[in-house]
């Protein structure tokens, strides 16, 4: 992560530098801003990204027991 002073920063340099790295905006010496680049992000990217309803679902799923692709495939074919 690259930092920079909000006096002598300039949009456009921020936006090009964000593409690349975390961009921390400073004032006085202390973080005020990031700046993150999400050029080729969709927007249901930029949502989903954002969302702490959609995390929390992520965090409960990692949670939950899970079985392999051949484990699947053999409760699928008993299945039958």
């Amino acid at each position: 992560m690259r930092q920079i002073n909000v006096e002598k920063a300039d949009l456009e340099s921020c936006v090009n530098q964000a593409q690349q790295e975390r961009l921390i905006i400073t004032r006085k010496g202390r973080p005020v801003a990031l700046v993150v680049g999400v050029e080729g992000l969709d927007p249901e990217q930029l949502e989903l990204g954002s969302s702490d309803r959609f995390w929390k679902l992520i965090a409960q799923r990692r949670k939950q027991k899970t079985m392999s692709r051949a484990q699947l495939e053999q409760k699928v074919d008993h299945g039958k």
